[in-house]
């Protein structure tokens, strides 16, 4: 769920592609833009239910540019492509991560955010490693180059149990690289497996280094720390992005222009600042 965020019922999705989706009107006056609502600090659900986050923030100044209507939905992750692709939403904004795979099923914004991702643990001696430096390793999409790149992590992750939210971009790489030596637990939310994590029941966790930031800042999880490198680069795609049906190309090219407009002012660095600390714009 950054996670940089994959998205699950691909062969779902695909399906509804291939029969054609559902038409929409060319002329777009308001959109309804699918969001978890609980993946922070990119999206998050507020006291009294009011929604939150970088992505709410980003598109709270620029729908009103667009001269759009935004009407925010709240669903379940791993629905979210069959509800865009069935004409229930019109976007999907939830820090969701630029495949190839992806772009069969969807079509996506340019990116506005790109982010490493990392294991969290109760120890930080856990994985090997500078945590305080916190040394990132840039890997490609070329299995040997990551094999390589995380010999030493699987070496001692040996015999563990690791977390991961289904469904995202890391599902698959801790799958691969991690299922042959360690016992995986699929969780629905990443939330829910920091959950497990805090009572002991999973050794690590793996997810989007924004995420594991803000868990690390809430009352209560101050004893989840990283452990063990960054893991960045190629191998997590293009960045996130906003994806729409194949078939809404008008409305793709809308959000395109202000996003690149978001980019070129500042606006996307300004509230990567505010809700990551760091300046995350691709």
């Amino acid at each position: 769920m950054g996670k940089m965020r994959g998205l699950n019922m691909l062969a779902a999705g695909m399906a509804l592609v291939l029969t054609g989706g559902l038409v929409q009107a060319k002329e777009w006056t308001s959109v309804k833009i699918a969001t978890e609502g609980a993946y922070e600090p990119w999206n998050l659900t507020l006291p009294g239910g009011k929604l939150g986050g970088f992505e709410i923030d980003l598109m709270d100044k620029l729908c009103p540019q667009m001269q759009l209507k935004c009407t925010y939905v709240v669903q379940n992750w791993d629905g979210m492509i069959a509800s865009l692709n069935a004409g229930k939403v019109d976007v999907l904004m939830d820090a969701i991560v630029v495949t190839d795979e992806r772009k069969q099923a969807v079509a996506f914004s340019i990116p506005y955010a790109r982010t490493p991702a990392s294991f969290a643990a109760l120890k930080a001696d856990l994985l090997p490693g500078d945590t305080g430096a916190k040394d990132v390793r840039t890997l490609s999409t070329a299995p040997a180059d990551i094999a390589a790149g995380v010999a030493d992590l699987q070496k001692a992750l040996a015999g563990k149990t690791i977390g991961i939210a289904s469904g995202t971009v890391y599902t698959d790489f801790i799958d691969t690289y991690f299922g042959k030596i360690a016992t995986i637990r699929e969780y629905t939310t990443s939330a829910d497996a920091i959950l497990d994590l805090t009572a002991g029941r999973i050794d690590a966790v793996f997810d989007d280094v924004t995420f594991l930031n803000s868990i690390m800042a809430q009352p209560g999880n101050q004893q989840v720390v990283f452990t063990g490198p960054e893991l960045a680069g190629p191998i997590w795609g293009e960045g996130e992005a906003l994806a729409f049906r194949h078939g809404d190309p008008e409305l793709k090219a809308k959000f395109d222009a202000a996003l690149k407009a978001a980019i070129a002012d500042g606006t996307v660095k300004q509230l990567s600042e505010k809700w990551f600390k760091v300046d995350l714009t691709p």
